[in-house]
C-alpha cells in the first residue's frame, strides 16, 4: 500500500500579486500547526511539494519535525490563471469555475485549462508514487491542482466538489494506492478560511 497525504496550503495573502511567492497570512502560519499535529504520529517516508511559497510553508514545520528535506516539483504548481483569470471579466467567480469544469479544455488567454493542470500534476504524482512504492508520503499542493488530481482518480469529482473545499485551508486528504490503483480516499482534516481569490 502506498499512502499519499495531500496537503492543500493554509490561508495565503490573497492580495500578494506574485502567485509563486505569495506568503501565508499570520493566521495561515498558525494553522500549519494542524498539519504537524495531524501527521506527527504517522511514519512519513518523504515530502514533496509545489515550488510555491504558500505550499512549502504549510508543510515546512512538519518536514522539519521529521528531519526531512522537501523535494519540489514544478509540475505540482497551481494553475496559471492567465489574463483576467481570477476576475476583472465581469463574470462571477462561481460562473467562471463552472465554465472551467464544464469544458476542461477551456482556458483564459495565457492561462491553463484544468486538463493542462491535471496532466502535469498526474504525471508528477504517478512518478512520485512509483518511486515510493509501499511507502507513506506527503505532497504539498493547491486547491485547483488537488481538485484535478481527485477528478483524475474519481471522474465524478467536479465543480460542486471544488466549491465544497474552496475555503478549506489547510486541507488534508489521504489517497491509498495498490499497484498504482486508487483503493481509498479519506478526508482527514481542514480549517475553514474564506477564499478571496
Amino acid at each position: 500500500m502506498t499512502k499519499i497525504y495531500f496537503v492543500r496550503h493554509a490561508q495565503p495573502v490573497h492580495s500578494h500579486a506574485d502567485d509563486r511567492t505569495r506568503p501565508l497570512t499570520d493566521e495561515g502560519l498558525q494553522d500549519t500547526q494542524l498539519v504537524l499535529d495531524t501527521l506527527k504520529d504517522i511514519h512519513i517516508d518523504a515530502f514533496y511539494c509545489s515550488p510555491y511559497k504558500r505550499s512549502l510553508d504549510t508543510i515546512a514545520s512538519t518536514a522539519e519535525y521529521f528531519g526531512m528535506q522537501i523535494t519540489t516539483d514544478e509540475r505540482l504548481r497551481e494553475r496559471c490563471s492567465g489574463k483576467n483569470g481570477n476576475g476583472g471579466t465581469g463574470v462571477s467567480f462561481r460562473d467562471m469555475i463552472n465554465k472551467r469544469w464544464s469544458d476542461k479544455q477551456w482556458h483564459e488567454e495565457g492561462g491553463e485549462s484544468l486538463s493542462m493542470v491535471q496532466e502535469r500534476n498526474i504525471e508528477a504524482v504517478k512518478e512520485i508514487a512509483a518511486a515510493n512504492d509501499g511507502k507513506t508520503i506527503v505532497i504539498g499542493t493547491h486547491g485547483t491542482a488537488l481538485s484535478t488530481i481527485m477528478n483524475y482518480f474519481d471522474p465524478e469529482f467536479g465543480a460542486e466538489d471544488f466549491f465544497r473545499i474552496v475555503d478549506w485551508m489547510p486541507y488534508i486528504v489521504e489517497l491509498d494506492f495498490e499497484n498504482g490503483e486508487l483503493v481509498s480516499k479519506t478526508e482527514i482534516t481542514h480549517i475553514e478560511k474564506e477564499y478571496k481569490g
